[in-house]
């Protein structure tokens, strides 16, 4: 993965992250794409309505990227890592 140095991420814009207020998972290419759903399910402190957003950026992006997405929701993140869905 293109990894980002902690001086090149706090220099993104706010809507290259999947979660935007807490500035957590960068959509900057495929990788990224990848590395977002595989941590999905650990962001914590974000509401279903923050996760709903993400989701839609991650959606574009991996369109973006030409990532294959499985999942046509992202509870299908928790299921599939066999974590419960958070409660708010």
């Amino acid at each position: 993965m293109s990894r980002l140095s902690q001086n090149e991420q706090e220099n993104l814009p706010e809507n290259a992250f999947a979660f935007p207020k807490q500035r957590k998972e960068p959509l900057e290419d495929a990788n990224h794409v990848r590395d977002a759903l595989a941590r999905f399910d650990q962001v914590e402190g974000v509401t279903h309505e923050e996760r709903d957003e993400a989701w839609k950026r991650i959606q574009r992006a991996a369109k973006t990227f030409g990532v294959e997405l499985h999942e046509k929701d992202w509870c299908e993140l928790f299921t599939r890592n066999n974590h419960l869905i958070p409660q708010e």
